[in-house]
């Protein structure tokens, strides 16, 4: 089966080379039927598992294609695909920029934002910083064709692989860019979650100035005020603030923060007090009886337990 495969290549690829002769009655090279050609050599090649002549019939395809100024949809994604199933993620990704420029060039920009987004999700297991920048990319793509549903879903997955790579405060700036898209699209509930996000990350960051900000600045949103959002943001501030730890351990163990997307419900899990202080008591009143004043002066040492922070 594979040779037979080899040998249908090797047929194309005489018929491609025919393509490209010329004569006293021909006197242009045919690209586009050399194209077709390599194109189906490719195939074969691939189906005979020969990837890397697979791959240099998929360039001769696109350089044809090229000269002949014709950028057919598949153009170098069959070199991508080759790439994947060797296991060469970064040359792979490199082939679908390419084929993405050319995309753009040719007025389908639409195309290169969704391969940029496919080859993200592929490269997004084995090299995250990479995965960021394509998905970015193909934000910036939709962005700039007014396409901001789709623009801010794709930034949403570099905010989150951001916050895994504990890259927060880029992760900050791209959260804000997150919430001013669903502000300008009308989806506040989500505008209220990207809040809630923000918060977690300038709290990890140690900017609580900024993380109280951002609830602020999110009571002119419709709905926000007195949301269950709202109010458990308001809650686990003022228990940072207090350095309340069970108040802060409550909100973030919540349902609201733990069924978050998972970057973030870790973000909520881990957070901490400063100083790392330990859990609020209540004050309870001293027994009947006259009891000396001791347990009640015992008490409140416990409050202070590790010192002032």
């Amino acid at each position: 089966m594979a040779a037979q495969k080899i040998n249908e290549a090797h047929e194309h690829i005489a018929k491609a080379e025919k393509c490209l002769k010329t004569s006293l009655t021909k006197w242009k090279p045919d690209y586009d039927s050399a194209a077709s050609e390599y194109a189906k050599a490719a195939v074969c090649f691939k189906n005979a598992k020969q990837y890397e002549q697979a791959k240099d019939a998929y360039l001769k395809e696109a350089e044809y294609h090229t000269e002949n100024k014709t950028y057919p949809p598949h153009l170098n994604l069959g070199v991508f695909a080759l790439q994947q199933e060797q296991k060469k993620m970064p040359e792979a990704i490199q082939y679908i920029e390419k084929a993405c420029m050319m995309y753009m060039e040719n007025g389908t920009p639409d195309t290169a934002a969704m391969a940029l987004d496919r080859a993200g999700k592929l490269i997004e297991p084995i090299n995250l910083e990479k995965a960021v920048d394509l998905y970015q990319k193909a934000a910036g793509v939709f962005e700039n064709e007014d396409r901001l549903r789709q623009a801010v879903e794709l930034l949403g997955k570099a905010s989150r692989l951001l916050v895994r790579l504990k890259r927060l405060d880029e992760a900050a700036v791209a959260l804000q860019k997150e919430k001013n898209m669903y502000k300008e699209i009308e989806n506040f509930p989500m505008c209220f979650k990207k809040t809630t996000a923000q918060v977690l990350v300038h709290l990890h960051r140690g900017d609580f100035v900024a993380a109280d900000k951002c609830v602020r600045e999110s009571y002119s949103l419709p709905g926000y005020s007195g949301s269950e959002d709202c109010i458990a943001m308001e809650t686990l501030l003022q228990g940072y603030d207090e350095q309340d730890e069970d108040q802060v351990y409550r909100v973030c163990n919540s349902p609201l923060l733990k069924y978050m997307d998972n970057d973030y419900a870790k973000l909520a899990i881990s957070l901490r007090v400063p100083g790392g202080g330990g859990k609020k008591k209540k004050a309870t009143a001293p027994p009947e009886g006259g009891a000396s004043g001791a347990p009640a002066a015992a008490e409140e040492e416990d409050d202070y337990e590790g010192g002032l922070c």
